[in-house]
């Protein structure tokens, strides 16, 4: 039996990246999986090559109204939302000065607004069936400053928050918030990115499977004492200076 037989999980941006190995990996363990995604083409493509109880939602996760159709008929489909799984996200960079209300705005739509809407949306529904899951994908960026990336690490830092916050407020309902934080992970979205590795301690960028597994401990019982942490999937990167060479005085 896997870790997570018999559980419902809606995965956001579940088509790709990490979120298709988050799928992958759910599946495995013997989950109903929504693939939540506005990449219509690759989540159906995903869908049915995993079969079983895999399937894709169409959910533009600014959208309230979408989030409120999507758990709709996700409950109509498995029976509830044991596990909600917030891995949307898009990334911009630009010098700061460049930087409009409505480029930030269009960031925070999807980085922030996404996640706040995605838990309001499955909270009704776990509290009914007596707890669940929540579990928000950040960033190292959430941890530290990176230039030319203001407004993504703006809401990311914002995610971190939320989860810490929010999960105070859903304990006694026994709904767990916790949050991961990728580092280098060798994404589509980031396949055309150059990335230094020096400065992180194991000296690779990560895969998304290894993200995918950080997710499944939090979404499942093996972390039914953890809620408002956060776990870093970085290789060390945010740890310290991997490639310092110099000697204490």
């Amino acid at each position: 039996m896997g870790r997570i037989s018999g559980k419902t999980a809606i995965v956001t941006g579940g088509a790709m990246g990490m979120g298709a190995a988050t799928v992958a990996r759910f599946a495995a363990e013997g989950a109903n999986v929504v693939i939540a995604d506005v990449h219509a083409e690759a989540a159906r493509a995903l869908a049915e090559e995993l079969g079983g109880n895999v399937v894709f939602l169409a959910l533009d996760v600014a959208d309230p109204a979408a989030w409120a159709d999507v758990v709709k008929r996700t409950e109509k489909r498995f029976g509830g939302v044991d596990i909600l799984v917030n891995n949307a996200g898009i990334a911009d960079t630009g010098p700061f000065e460049e930087w409009s209300a409505a480029r930030l705005q269009r960031v925070l739509d999807v980085n922030l607004f996404g996640v706040f809407h995605g838990i309001q949306a499955v909270t009704p529904v776990m509290k009914k069936a007596g707890g669940g899951a929540i579990v928000n994908v950040g960033s190292v960026g959430a941890l530290q400053g990176f230039p030319m990336m203001s407004g993504y690490v703006a809401s990311k830092w914002a995610v971190r928050g939320l989860t810490k916050t929010v999960a105070l407020e859903l304990g006694k309902h026994g709904i767990r918030l916790n949050a991961v934080h990728p580092g280098q992970i060798d994404t589509p979205m980031t396949s055309n990115v150059t990335f230094e590795t020096d400065h992180v301690a194991l000296g690779r960028m990560g895969q998304a499977a290894e993200i995918a597994d950080i997710i499944l401990f939090l979404a499942g019982d093996d972390a039914r004492f953890v809620t408002g942490a956060e776990i870093t999937g970085d290789g060390g990167q945010s740890a310290g200076q991997a490639d310092y060479q110099g000697v204490p005085k």
